[in-house]
């Protein structure tokens, strides 16, 4: 049943309520997103090898009813080994960065896509440098026990935000590496109703030209016009966005070291709902450890979120309603 809603908080009501079905929600990337993994190089690595910046950041939802402690584990943090991405030879350092408390979040360059100004702004609660360490590589390294009031509280999403950033300090590899929001510090064990989001992706594809990656910007109601930016994706196939109401819509894509942009109206039945885009790779010539990043805006230039967990779930075509032209 499409739901056509106007209030952002019913959405985050939702979540809460439905906590028990979202234990998919903890994984950063999620299993519904399909990303093999989030990637940053060092800052002497050549952008064209898909990393327009050298920095990540991700924002962790704690709902405001959580009351046991939570844990923030990085999975292969360390620069060198099974999963990461050689140039040379391993020479790369990179650091995490665990932020709560005031402005963690509502600082206006905590939600931008480049790492300048106070960017890591709130209190650091915690930080870790990692090199090329086998102790590490391919295994879990965990941040916290944190209290999830020491998170800042925002109105909005009725909880707690911590941030997470990891920048390369030094080198020039790719670090290849995911997150997990836990209530253990050794195992992955979901917390009810929590969420993660980001506003600008920088991750590896798959591969396998048959596995399709997703990310799922949510769409207030005030979005009339969306404008996709999208970098270093080498030609590797197709962009597509897909709702309840849009069967395809192409986006133009970017080659190698270089940004694209491309624009399109945001449809009625598309408001306070998420979109599916969806990275289909080509056949051949096949593209290998191909990095991506990419960001959305509205009509006014403020970024739109990517769920980890897309707000009122994955947005399927329904054919019986797609009366509108794509």
């Amino acid at each position: 049943m499409y739901l056509k809603v106007r209030k952002f908080g019913f959405w985050m009501l939702l979540l809460l309520i439905l906590g028990c079905s979202l234990a998919k929600a903890q994984p950063v990337p999620a299993e519904v997103e399909n990303i093999n993994f989030l990637v940053t190089f060092g800052p002497k690595a050549d952008k064209t090898w898909g990393d327009d910046d050298f920095s990540q950041t991700f924002f962790f939802i704690i709902p405001e009813n959580c009351k046991t402690p939570i844990y923030i584990r990085v999975f292969d943090p360390d620069t060198g080994g099974l999963n990461d991405e050689m140039n040379g030879t391993w020479d790369t350092e990179e650091i995490y960065y665990v932020f709560g408390g005031k402005g963690a979040y509502t600082n206006p360059d905590a939600q931008e896509t480049e790492p300048k100004g106070n960017y890591k702004s709130g209190n650091m609660m915690a930080s870790k440098k990692f090199g090329v360490n086998p102790q590490y590589d391919n295994k879990w390294y965990t941040f916290g026990p944190f209290n999830p009031s020491e998170g800042e509280y925002v109105k909005e999403f009725s909880g707690y935000i911590f941030k997470v950033i990891c920048d390369g300090l030094k080198g020039d590899d790719g670090n290849m590496y995911r997150y997990f929001l836990s209530s253990s510090p050794t195992e992955n064990k979901p917390i009810e109703g929590a969420n993660a989001f980001t506003y600008e992706y920088c991750f590896r594809m798959w591969d396998n030209p048959k596995q399709v990656s997703h990310i799922y910007p949510f769409v207030d109601d005030k979005t009339v016009s969306i404008r996709v930016a999208n970098y270093d994706w080498d030609d590797d196939g197709t962009i597509r966005v897909v709702s309840t109401v849009r069967k395809e819509k192409k986006l133009a894509v970017s080659n190698q070291g270089d940004w694209k942009q491309d624009e399109f109206m945001v449809l009625p039945e598309e408001k306070n709902a998420s979109l599916d885009f969806q990275f289909i790779k080509k056949q051949n010539p096949p593209v290998h450890n191909n990095n991506v990043v990419i960001n959305v805006r509205n009509q006014y230039g403020k970024l739109l979120r990517f769920y980890t967990v897309p707000i009122g779930g994955v947005p399927k075509y329904k054919y019986s309603i797609g009366v509108r032209k794509k």
